[in-house]
């Protein structure tokens, strides 16, 4: 316990570690690989992506049980897979606010409400599209 606040432990100095050596050509194009796949497993601990695939899931039944074109399923992907990108974005936000800041902060909450936000305006997306596709 500090001398400052009892309470609390000491605040530890962060390890430093070397910085590994750059990787070029096409051993980068794998690592880069690597490094998405690493975002994967991450994004999978997250309850609101698991259900965003069951989602994403549920609609593709949706459209293929209506025989909707094959340009309705293109619009849904592309659609889809920004939805992802915003939730790999939010939840990148979430680990820094939470990293950066462990005790409540107005920045913090700021920061994650926008990126809420952000999510939820895609997720309404997908349910306009989802209305326009069982209606036409």
């Amino acid at each position: 316990m500090s001398a400052a606040d009892p309470g609390r432990p000491p605040i530890r100095p962060p390890i430093r570690r070397p910085r590994p050596p750059r990787v070029t050509g096409a051993r980068h194009i794998l690592a880069a690989a690597g490094y998405s796949l690493a975002g994967l497993r991450r994004l999978w601990a997250e309850s609101a992506f698991r259900q965003e695939l069951i989602g994403g899931a549920a609609i593709l039944g949706v459209m293929a049980w209506l025989g909707k074109p094959a340009i309705d399923f293109v619009c849904f992907a592309v659609l889809f897979l920004i939805l992802l990108a915003v939730e790999s974005l939010n939840t990148a936000i979430e680990s820094m606010v939470d990293h950066l800041s462990p005790e409540w902060q107005a920045f913090a909450r700021d920061a994650k409400d926008l990126g809420s936000f952000a999510v939820m305006c895609l997720l309404i997306a997908h349910g306009l599209f989802l209305g326009y596709v069982i209606l036409s």
